[in-house]
């Protein structure tokens, strides 16, 4: 038992130090990057896209909340501790989301605002 998790041990450790090897081997040119849809963009429009996915996928699981609070606070059945605590899920959902919108307003016009002066 011992000598089989040993061994496993070891196989798992040289795989991960020998996958770089062949990460190595690869090479990527801009053809194949702009078939796919990637293009070559500056850093600037990078983190805006960073940013603006991140901010997306947080506008999302505040929608999901939202959701689930709905069905929480119709589902609570007449109990109140259950349709306070949904009706609380959702004003922190809400807020949330008006958070997130600022914060990509705010990120938007900050790099726009830096890209306008450098260029």
């Amino acid at each position: 038992m011992k000598l089989t998790k040993n061994f496993l041990l070891a196989s798992a450790i040289s795989f991960a130090l020998l996958l770089p090897i062949t990460a190595l081997a690869l090479s990527f040119d801009d053809t194949f990057a702009g078939s796919i849809g990637f293009t070559s963009t500056d850093l600037k429009q990078t983190v805006l896209n960073v940013i603006s996915f991140v901010l997306g996928l947080l506008g999302l699981i505040a929608l999901v909340m939202i959701i689930f609070g709905i069905f929480s606070l119709v589902g609570a059945g007449g109990k109140e501790d259950k349709a306070e605590r949904a009706k609380k899920l959702i004003v922190s959902a809400l807020v949330g989301l008006i958070v997130i919108i600022l914060a990509w307003a705010i990120v938007n016009f900050v790099l726009k605002s830096a890209t306008q002066v450098t260029s």
